[in-house]
């Protein structure tokens, strides 16, 4: 007889995929003896994302608060019980027998709707720092898997498991790196640095990046290559028409980050949970920039747990355009200080997260 597991998680890559990573682990675990099921919120990216992927999904109509535009939370009570209702529904007619929360606006009613029907319940918190619906969860949670040390600070201590967060993608840091500078049309021996800032890009990196290249013309001691993101590559590609990019790969996005990451000798980035589990893997020297529009800070909290283990630096977004790109040129020239960044950020991967977050699901299955 199968196992029926609901996998709920989404509204950006950063819950969606670490979800398929678990399920796509369910998979080479217990083959055909498990069905698995997705729940999302309507309208999300992840209505689209997991479908393509091969997986079933139901959408729920929750959504997020705006903080911004209030008056259109007046409809959020009326969003959140339709919610709970139709997860209810879908956890009797799927038959679940566990249901595993990877955060984004379902993950909530999911939870909360599968813990009082009698259902075990697994979280996977991403960030150092737990936001306030996990929290809640975690009461009733028979496992909560982490990526970060400390966290009994917000969770029952005797239900955490380090797992660090499940991945997919090639990782493994073996990737040729003559290839990859090859792939960008970079130069060897010349030092590279990563400037990637997320899929739809991120303003703050951009602008150093301008900065950058109008203060260094022509003559510049090192490479690029400079991900500005989907929404912003017109007005970055306008920028450049008048410019050298001599040493300098520019795109809306990168399809291959592990050439990405085999290319750089440095990487500048945001301080999302699974950019921050991508460079631990691949053991890169890193300058975090956190964007400070992000639920409770969590990105300053993910950087500055690495920043404090020495496993990386940390560069405020109000201060990156005016130091960012100049720290980074110092730290390509500072060979001691690269191998001191790479060793310890490095030790801090792991690279079986996925695996060892659908143990605990299989564990919860069995009893």
């Amino acid at each position: 007889m199968k196992k029926r597991v609901i996998l709920s998680g989404g509204g950006t890559g950063g819950h969606i995929y670490p979800a398929v990573a678990v399920a796509e682990a369910l998979t080479r675990q217990l083959g055909d003896k498990v069905e698995i099921l997705f729940v999302g919120a309507e309208g999300k990216m992840e209505m689209e994302k997991i479908p393509a992927l091969g997986y079933k999904i139901v959408g729920l109509p929750v959504a997020g608060l705006h903080r911004k535009e209030v008056l259109r939370n007046l409809s959020l009570p009326v969003k959140v019980v339709r919610s709970v209702r139709k997860a209810r529904q879908t956890i009797k007619e799927f038959g679940a027998d566990v249901a595993a929360g990877f955060g984004g606006y379902a993950s909530a009613p999911l939870l909360w709707s599968a813990q009082r029907m009698g259902v075990p319940t697994l979280i996977q918190e991403q960030n150092s720092y737990a936001g306030l619906t996990n929290k809640i969860l975690s009461r009733r949670a028979r496992k909560i898997c982490v990526a970060y040390d400390d966290m009994g600070r917000f969770f029952p201590e005797q239900n955490i498991v380090m797992t660090g967060n499940p991945l997919r993608g090639r990782f493994d840091g073996n990737t040729d790196r003559k290839e990859a500078l090859a792939h960008f049309g970079l130069k060897e021996g010349v030092p590279t640095i990563l400037v990637v800032g997320g899929s739809l890009g991120t303003r703050t990196l951009n602008e150093v990046m301008k900065d950058w290249i109008t203060t260094h013309p022509t003559e510049r001691s090192v490479q690029v290559i400079w991900q500005n993101g989907k929404y912003y590559d017109k007005e970055m590609a306008a920028f450049m028409a008048d410019k050298s990019a001599e040493g300098i790969w520019r795109g809306a996005f990168i399809d291959r980050m592990d050439y990405a990451y085999a290319a750089a000798d440095v990487v500048i980035s945001r301080s999302g949970a699974c950019t921050v589990s991508e460079l631990c893997l691949v053991g890169k020297p890193t300058i975090f920039v956190p964007s400070p529009n992000v639920a409770e800070d969590h990105q300053t909290k993910n950087a500055k747990a690495l920043a404090d283990k020495g496993a990386a630096l940390l560069v405020p977004d109000s201060e990156a355009v005016a130091r960012v790109m100049a720290e980074a040129e110092a730290l390509v020239a500072d060979k001691e200080q690269l191998e001191i960044l790479s060793k310890n950020i490095g030790s801090l991967a792991i690279a079986d997260s996925a695996d060892r977050v659908a143990k605990l699901i299989i564990e919860l299955l069995e009893k």
